[in-house]
């Protein structure tokens, strides 16, 4: 450092951040400064939500969507789907003018017990059963801590691969990115989010993701590579990600002044737009215990000088002061809700949500008011490709193989007759299923049953029979407990009508063993009060991909009585298969379905502090809170279908055309086009 940089950082203490300086009270303040890097770190807060940053003219777009999850390598939930598909489908449309998304994700290499990665030669074996040609273009050094609080070097070797038309950018060290569990890691934690062998857990694993990005963004400002193109849009997809705007908009100045890559290039990489894409608020990435130890492994000497200058806008949250931490806890997601150039969630009543009610936006509630106020936060609902999610010929061939003798039939929106033999074929393999334990155990064998009972309907009242289902996981998001009072009433409702088939309701999923509970309690209760109804309850825990589809097929209605759902994408599996959703009013579920036209969704909807939501003043006097509404729903759904039939028949062909693929005309794809060149969609 010379003379003239050293007197220019004279009032910028470069040093570390104490070990458990978050445990101490009252320790965020923020006072006058004169140095103009101060001033401006101080007011970057304000001026990102407020969207007064310029969004300079892009011409081509080279965007990078930086993701810990792709559907192609590594999959846990709908943010994987979102990074691989989005990606895809924007290559496949603009691709040939010379505009891109690359995709940025770790090289996870181990094995969990249920998803194993491993790097063969130059062949790379992802977690999904998915391989791919890999070529290694560089070594980054990427400064982070070690087993101690010291501040090391790692090497992270940078991969590159080609695959359904897009490019990926593999990003790889043994320490960070091993997925082979730790003696201590929590059985619920699996693939990319166990504790693993090196005793690192998800937040400082994606804290390490996040500043490897950032210091490859670097070396390709510094040094032109010509097998990388370099990023003019950088998409953080999630939490995992959100380290990002803090390293490239408060590192990179105090960087190029403390003369550690010029200025010219901190500049650029200071204004590269990032677009955090929010999924779920309740995932944030927290960890109050390594809050220093990451903080000071994101920005290194100079993170006691940033953290001191972080400042948030105000707002009426006493939590969300500073731009890097809530209250005293690091706090991955909080840097970029707050320094983002845009932020983007995925459906828009989801962004209607989380911007008015706490029990939504938690600590970010106020801070994304603000920014839809000021318009940099948008809602824009996931795409799903049809053709992965309508009914497919080869995999109901598959299905045949699996469960033979029971023949599963291809339908359309054009021939409807499979979707009555496929209830035929249900109704046989649930009471085989009942009966033949040697067989349940072969086809079935990663899935519990509970009480199954053997059916009998005759084959011309089988289309006068309901099947409802719901094959989600077992948490308290998907509110099975709300399902089963409902059905618990329905079922006092219907035992009295002498003309109708009682509905057969198909119920499970993986997850917790106190959510399958509510699910043998169900039956149970049923089975004591009302048993022909009882006897058609089939509840399941565990998952296998084949038993879901087969449900699927053949139901008439699918069942989500969800508490929150940002987008949801079950609704639009069901919707494609001819399963007409029976949905709570929340999130993605009012942007995705049409209440009485493809779909069934409740008049009102209540937050868990039980202020209303969604729906008229007039409905919420009436129904008072979720269990109500959502029953009053079911029940409207089987009234249709029992008296009013030809109604569902419309209405499940609507459904059943409805298209969610990103490429439609002003889809998904094109407002993410609009945002990438313009800011706005």
């Amino acid at each position: 450092m010379n003379s003239d940089t050293a007197a220019g950082l004279k009032d910028i203490l470069c040093k570390t951040l104490p070990k458990d300086f978050n445990k101490k009270k009252n320790f965020v303040s923020f006072g006058a400064v004169n140095n103009p890097l101060l001033s401006e770190i101080q007011s970057l807060g304000r001026k990102q939500c407020l969207g007064r940053q310029e969004w300079h003219q892009i011409d081509k777009i080279k965007a990078w969507m930086i993701s810990a999850e792709t559907a192609t390598f590594m999959k846990w939930g709908g943010l994987g789907m979102v990074a691989s598909e989005m990606p895809e489908a924007f290559n496949s449309r603009f691709s040939a003018n010379g505009e891109s998304i690359a995709i940025v994700t770790p090289m996870y290499i181990g094995d969990t017990g249920k998803k194993k990665a491993f790097l063969d030669g130059n062949v790379y074996h992802g977690a999904e059963k998915k391989e791919v040609n890999v070529n290694k273009i560089m070594t980054l050094k990427v400064s982070f801590a070690g087993d101690g609080e010291t501040i090391k070097n790692h090497n992270v070797a940078v991969y590159t691969a080609f695959l359904n038309g897009t490019d990926y950018i593999f990003l790889y060290n043994e320490r960070f990115f091993s997925i082979t569990p730790g003696v201590k890691n929590n059985p619920a934690q699996d693939g990319c989010y166990v504790l693993n062998e090196h005793n690192i857990n998800e937040v400082e694993r994606f804290a390490f993701f996040s500043k490897a990005v950032y210091e490859l963004i670097c070396e390709l400002n510094i040094k032109s590579n010509k097998k990388i193109p370099t990023p003019n849009v950088l998409v953080a997809n999630d939490w995992h990600s959100g380290a990002l705007s803090g390293l490239t908009k408060y590192l990179s100045p105090l960087r190029a002044k403390a003369g550690i890559i010029d200025l010219k290039a901190a500049e650029t990489i200071k204004n590269i737009p990032v677009i955090h894409l929010a999924h779920h608020l309740g995932y944030q990435g927290w960890d109050y215990e390594n809050t220093a130890r990451i903080l000071n492994s994101l920005y290194g000497e100079f993170a006691a000088p940033i953290f001191k200058n972080a400042k948030a806008i105000k707002n009426s949250n006493p939590r969300a002061l500073n731009t890097l931490i809530v209250y005293d806890c690091y706090n991955q997601s909080s840097c970029n809700f707050h320094l983002a150039d845009r932020v983007v969630t995925v459906s828009k009543n989801y962004m209607e949500e989380v911007s008015k009610e706490l029990d939504f936006g938690l600590d970010f509630r106020d801070i994304l008011k603000i920014r839809k106020d000021h318009r940099n936060f948008f809602g824009i609902v996931n795409g799903y490709e049809k053709k992965l999610i309508a009914p497919n010929l080869r995999k109901i061939e598959h299905l045949n193989d699996v469960f033979a003798p029971f023949k599963f039939a291809f339908y359309d929106e054009n021939d409807l007759q499979g979707k009555l033999k496929n209830k035929q074929e249900l109704i046989k393999l649930l009471s085989r299923l009942a009966n033949d334990d040697e067989f349940k155990n072969k086809v079935i064998p990663l899935v519990d049953i509970y009480k199954f009972d053997e059916i009998k309907i005759r084959e011309e009242r089988i289309v006068k029979t309901p099947i409802i289902c719901a094959t989600s996981r077992l948490v308290e998001q998907k509110g099975y407990d709300i399902a089963a009072q409902s059905i618990i009433d329905l079922a006092n409702r219907f035992s009295e009508l002498k003309n109708i088939e009682p509905p057969i309701f198909i119920l499970g999923g993986a997850g917790s063993s106190d959510y399958f509970a509510h699910l043998t309690n169900l039956k149970d209760k049923i089975q004591a009060t009302h048993p022909k109804i009882g006897k058609r309850i089939f509840v399941f825990r565990g998952y296998q991909d084949d038993f879901a589809y087969s449900i699927q097929l053949a139901s008439d209605f699918y069942m989500m009585p969800c508490r929150f759902e940002p987008c949801g994408l079950t609704q639009m599996e069901a919707m494609a298969k001819g399963a007409l959703p029976v949905a709570m009013s929340t999130g993605g579920l009012v942007d995705t379905i049409i209440d009485g036209e493809d779909g069934f969704r409740t008049k009102v909807f209540f937050s868990p502090s039980k202020r209303r939501v969604y729906g008229d003043n007039l409905s919420a006097q009436r129904l008072k809170n979720n269990v109500n509404a959502y029953t009053e729903t079911l029940r409207n759904a089987l009234k249709t279908f029992y008296w009013h039939h030809e109604k569902i028949v419309r209405m499940r062909l609507q459904a059943m055309h409805k298209d969610f693929g990103w490429n439609v005309e002003n889809g998904s794809i094109s407002k993410y086009y609009r945002l990438f060149k313009t800011g706005h969609i």
